[in-house]
């Protein structure tokens, strides 16, 4: 996989429907893939190739979505603008086949420890977060580096998903993912900062009442909410209220937005008072329906958010409090909502 991937951001689009993107894939030597994944990064919106290699997939206008190819043994390919075409020729690459060596590892740390932290990170400790199962967990790898005390888990396959609780299984494709901690520990209550990014293809699989009141349940106050509240700047004591220390703040007088295509451009007003040691650009505290208590903290004074609520820089905003909580087990499709 190429480290290039990791800097794409990813942005959608505006409706659901409306524009037909038709494609062919294909090995070096011209000869059609059957079964290849194809959808757009974080949605339920996907097909796979025919026995000709062919595909054909819906999607909205004026699209800046990340389009994904992904097939076992090959590079995954990512498309990041298929606005302007209406057929693709997509040639996939075979992934070098490298055998890891087998290590014994000399941290203190066994295996089931590592499996243990890396669900508590990645898939959270949410009630729906204990109950989603990754299939192929074997197919995940850890190294522990003792000097920076850190914790990277890779996966050579995409990792399978079931939520049950929220009616969903996940294809993702791990691109990244750390752990890094206080001191030499694998522990969760000394982990200073927990990051992960990846690709994903949601497939729905039970929409019944009961699941779909749970859809909603992880929907409130998560990230995805938040960021389409900032986007489009509607904040109010129903959802989110921005807090400036412990007096209410309006966030006008932080958040620059800008239209740009079909994304926002927001900026973020510098904080200089006592955060330039820490080289942050701004903290503020979020106040979910009076409630919930949360912090963020900007490392970037600019991001974009896309019609969905994706955003970027996500490595550069820090959530703490009741908003972390919520990981890949609460995690919905980025369509999730939008009609």
């Amino acid at each position: 996989m190429k480290n290039s991937i990791i800097i794409c951001v990813i942005f959608c689009f505006q409706s659901l429907c409306g524009q037909v993107i038709t494609g062919k894939i294909m090995n070096e030597q011209k000869a059609p893939l059957i079964g290849v994944n194809v959808y757009f990064d974080g949605t339920t919106i996907g097909t796979i190739t025919d026995f000709n290699g062919n595909f054909s997939l819906s999607y909205g206008a004026n699209s800046n979505a990340l389009l994904i190819a992904s097939f076992v043994g090959f590079q995954t390919e990512f498309i990041t603008d298929v606005s302007n075409k209406t057929e693709l020729y997509i040639v996939l690459h075979p992934v070098a086949q490298i055998l890891k060596e087998v290590i014994v590892s000399r941290d203190g740390f066994s295996r089931q420890q590592k499996i243990k932290l890396f669900r508590e990170q990645f898939l959270g400790t949410t009630a729906f977060g204990k109950k989603t199962i990754i299939e192929n967990e074997d197919d995940i790898y850890f190294e522990y580096n003792k000097i920076s005390n850190t914790l990277t888990a890779f996966s050579e396959k995409p990792l399978i998903i079931n939520n049950n609780a929220l009616g969903y299984t996940i294809n993702y494709e791990l691109i990244n993912f750390k752990t890094h901690f206080n001191k030499l520990s694998i522990n969760s209550q000394y982990v200073k900062k927990s990051y992960y990014s990846g690709v994903s293809r949601f497939k729905e699989t039970d929409n019944s009442v009961k699941t779909l009141k749970r859809r909603v349940k992880s929907y409130q106050g998560s990230q995805l909410q938040f960021f389409r509240i900032l986007a489009g700047n509607l904040w109010n004591k129903e959802n989110f209220l921005l807090f400036k220390g412990s007096f209410q703040a309006n966030p006008k007088d932080f958040f620059t937005i800008t239209d740009t295509l079909d994304l926002k451009k927001i900026t973020v007003a510098k904080q200089i008072k006592g955060l330039d040691k820490m080289k942050f650009v701004a903290e503020f505290s979020l106040l979910y329906r009076k409630r919930d208590q949360s912090k963020i903290i900007f490392e970037t004074t600019n991001f974009y958010i896309d019609q969905f609520g994706n955003n970027s820089n996500s490595e550069n905003i820090l959530f703490s409090g009741k908003i972390i909580e919520q990981k890949v087990g609460d995690m919905l499709p980025l369509n999730y909502g939008i009609q």
